[in-house]
């Protein structure tokens, strides 16, 4: 069973491979479900790691539907990391009912090749799985991460089950909530990959007294946080 760890930091990709891992996904801000991680950290882990490096290519959190600026956003970080070297791209695009985006994620899989391509996580907000597996395999893609819809994928196993039956190229990968307790849940149904992040927390400092950075008013799912041009415009007049 191949595991490939998300990491979000150069040192956790050196202790995913030191432990073991077959591979690993970088990305950043893992608390947001991650997004792409920049140039300085894509390049240190190149350098360092021996084991394949996949990297998510995600132009901000909340949902998958991206405008035309961020598609190309997606476009961009994929020819970059194409450049860098790395071994996979992971991303994907649904439309605004939920449903696969099959035009722009076909896209993104012929200009990602001949690199791996594992669409994400946003399969599961996609109503039709089943279905949506065949087209992506139509596509050329090569791993689905999921959960099998469910919050973990320990719920999500009669999905995960049931694509991993009818799925004739692509590998079903398993991720959320995966960990040493549950692990045989997933060898059981016959599953090829899992993912996980298997992290703890560390360099621990103080915030008594510290005001917090953390901006819950922009932790929204559902819309996407974009700076307003006439609410600038005003400020812009007031202080000229």
């Amino acid at each position: 069973m191949l595991v490939e760890v998300c990491a979000n930091s150069l040192e956790s990709a050196l202790n995913a491979e030191k432990a073991g891992a077959d591979r690993i996904e970088l990305c950043s801000e893992l608390g947001i479900g991650g997004v792409t991680p920049s140039y300085g950290l894509i390049t240190a882990v190149k350098k360092k790691l021996s084991i394949p490096v996949h990297v998510l290519v995600r132009p901000r959190s909340g949902h998958f539907t991206y405008s035309d600026s961020e598609y190309e956003v997606l476009l961009n970080d994929i020819e970059l990391c194409k450049e860098l070297g790395v071994d996979g791209i992971v991303s994907g695009v649904i439309n605004t009912g939920g449903t696969l985006d099959g035009e722009r994620t076909k896209h993104l899989v012929e200009v990602a090749g001949p690199l791996h391509f594992t669409f994400h996580r946003a399969f599961d907000w996609i109503p039709n799985p089943l279905e949506a597996l065949l087209e992506l395999e139509s596509f050329g893609v090569d791993t689905v991460l999921t959960s099998g819809k469910r919050i973990s994928a320990e719920k999500g196993i009669d999905l995960l089950a049931d694509l991993n039956s009818i799925a004739k190229k692509i590998t079903i990968m398993a991720g959320s909530g995966i960990n040493k307790t549950n692990i045989d849940v997933f060898k059981a149904i016959g599953l090829k990959a899992i993912h996980l992040s298997g992290t703890t927390f560390h360099n621990t400092v103080s915030v008594a007294n510290k005001i917090s950075m953390n901006s819950e008013n922009h932790l929204v799912e559902h819309q996407v946080a974009v700076t307003n041009m006439e609410l600038i415009r005003q400020i812009v007049q007031r202080v000229k």
